[in-house]
């Protein structure tokens, strides 16, 4: 089990939340698990858990805290889903990559040595757009994401990815149209760092850790090419 600590932004002028796991043993790199639009709630932090157990500093940053500090929702009660989508038009993407960039910096210096630690992140949903983007506007050594959305208009900013990409794409997403997933295959299928996977018939948050979305095949067999690419790029 972790807990929220606070870290500084960029700027180092405020600070905001994030849930900290630690694993047992000394931690070589880090993971950030980058929330869906229901916050840090109870399967961000199961995510966050597990990657500990693997042997990674694991955090995950409560990207809402400028508009709804501590955000835990569940999106199997529709008024909590609808506060969700409330929450994500309100909230300002770069700003979150921005902070998604504090957390790697907190998360290297956390780690510590005398190298530069590496630092990975996956994301679901929202956060699987935010990992791409992360994957284009930082330094970050290895981006995840799951179900992202709308990634066909960012592909604007794949020449500025120099570290590996992996996407999952479920084809029946109800939130990224065939034509959304076509784009992105053609955007990206030759780029020699994104590496993209298929989940045939799946729909969106095949992989969630709790609730009505979740697929276990599916969810088992994404999570174990997430976990061999981690092992891979981050040792």
């Amino acid at each position: 089990m972790g807990s929220m600590i606070k870290i500084p932004t960029l700027s180092g002028e405020e600070s905001f939340g994030v849930y900290v796991a630690t694993p047992e043993g000394d931690a070589t790199a880090a993971v950030i698990v980058i929330q869906e639009i229901f916050g840090v709630n109870a399967g961000i932090r199961a995510k966050c858990d597990y990657w500990a157990s693997q042997g990674y500093l694991a955090v995950a940053p409560d990207l809402f805290w400028r508009i709804n500090e501590g955000t835990d929702l569940d999106p199997d009660v529709e008024a909590e889903f609808n506060t969700a989508l409330d929450l994500m038009g309100k909230f300002d993407q770069d700003q979150g990559v921005r902070d998604i960039e504090a957390t790697i910096h907190a998360a290297r210096d956390h780690l510590g040595g005398e190298t530069r630690a590496k630092v990975g992140c996956v994301g679901y949903c929202l956060g699987g757009r935010l990992a791409f983007m992360t994957s284009s506007r930082t330094d970050i050594d290895v981006c995840v994401g799951y179900y992202g959305v709308g990634i066909d208009g960012l592909l604007g900013e794949k020449h500025a990815i120099a570290h590996p990409v992996m996407l999952h794409i479920p084809t029946a997403d109800g939130f990224v149209p065939p034509e959304t997933q076509a784009a992105m295959h053609e955007g990206l299928d030759d780029h020699a760092k994104v590496t993209l996977h298929d989940y045939e018939g799946l729909d969106h948050g095949f992989a969630t850790e709790f609730g009505n979305r979740r697929d276990d095949e599916a969810a088992t067999l994404a999570d174990g090419r997430t976990a061999e690419f981690f092992k891979e790029h981050l040792g």
